[in-house]
């Protein structure tokens, strides 16, 4: 559809409650086929591209987490969704995130999946993509040849049952729209709008307390390498009555790598948790609740 003058793409499978997955950087809608149709018998599951991203429109504006946020609050009021259970992978867990501290009143719940914004560490290949002059490598990078070449050596790894075979691809398509001109600048945009060369530089750990009566899950890879795994487990921490899941045949990309335990895992927070409501009536109560203002008082009393 179009939103704002500039087309927007989102994929949907099945019929129930709604569930919107929230694709990566150098991801789109396409990456979360495999866990959107195992789902799909039970819920009708929503998957968009970002702007910048997939086959939805690069446009020269905001790629922040907030924009983000706001384009998929466009969508589902577009497609008549009022609330549903948001799931963000990496830089989608970041823009889950901010989704819900927008729109608190269109979460019901919230699943994070090796998601960014949860603390500074990152790998140094994002960091350093992050740097000026960047563009120019990433052009390299992106030449239809070693694209074709990447390929070929991820589908010979993948032949020989090595799980980075799988990965490999997976960067393979991810970045093939990167060889647009539009498309690498909407990608850096949206890197560098929370990542630097010293790591993530936007943090929803302040807020996580906010979750405290929303249900949420935090799954990982085991292996992940691109953001560490102590990240879920402090955030688990940090949330009250969050659920932990750890995929020991995952590494960054659990939806591609694993699955089958992907989706069990979401299917189970889903048939075990109830859908949360919040209303605007009730976000001032629920942010103020830890407010320093509010402890001051309180230590008076």
């Amino acid at each position: 559809m179009e939103l704002h003058g500039h087309r927007v793409i989102y994929r949907v499978a099945g019929e129930g409650p709604p569930v919107v997955l929230i694709h990566g950087m150098v991801n789109s809608s396409r990456h979360w086929e495999s866990v959107a149709l195992r789902l799909a018998d039970s819920y009708t599951v929503i998957a968009p591209d970002l702007l910048g991203h997939g086959d939805s429109a690069a446009v020269r504006g905001d790629y922040s987490l907030g924009a983000h946020a706001a384009s998929i609050r466009d969508l589902l009021a577009a497609i008549g969704v009022d609330r549903a259970t948001v799931v963000g992978h990496s830089l989608g867990g970041g823009v889950a995130m901010q989704f819900f501290y927008q729109f608190p009143q269109r979460v019901e719940r919230l699943a994070l999946v090796s998601s960014g914004g949860l603390g500074r560490e990152v790998s140094p290949l994002l960091r350093g993509a992050a740097l000026p002059g960047a563009a120019a490598l990433l052009w390299l990078t992106v030449h239809p040849r070693i694209l074709d070449a990447l390929d070929r050596r991820g589908a010979t790894l993948q032949a020989r049952g090595s799980r980075r075979g799988v990965y490999l691809q997976a960067v393979v398509r991810a970045l093939r729209p990167l060889e647009q001109p539009g498309a690498r600048k909407a990608f850096l945009h949206t890197l560098r709008s929370v990542i630097d060369f010293h790591g993530q530089r936007v943090s929803a750990r302040d807020r996580l307390y906010l979750l405290g009566p929303v249900p949420t899950l935090i799954v990982w890879g085991e292996r992940d390498n691109t953001i560490p795994l102590a990240h879920g487990w402090e955030a688990h921490e940090a949330i009250p009555g969050s659920r932990f899941e750890a995929l020991p045949g995952a590494a960054h990309f659990p939806h591609l790598e694993d699955p089958d335990g992907l989706a069990r895992v979401l299917r189970d927070f889903l048939e075990t948790t109830s859908p949360h409501a919040i209303e605007d009536a009730d976000w001032g109560e629920v942010v103020g609740s830890r407010s320093p203002r509010r402890r001051a008082l309180g230590r008076l009393r």
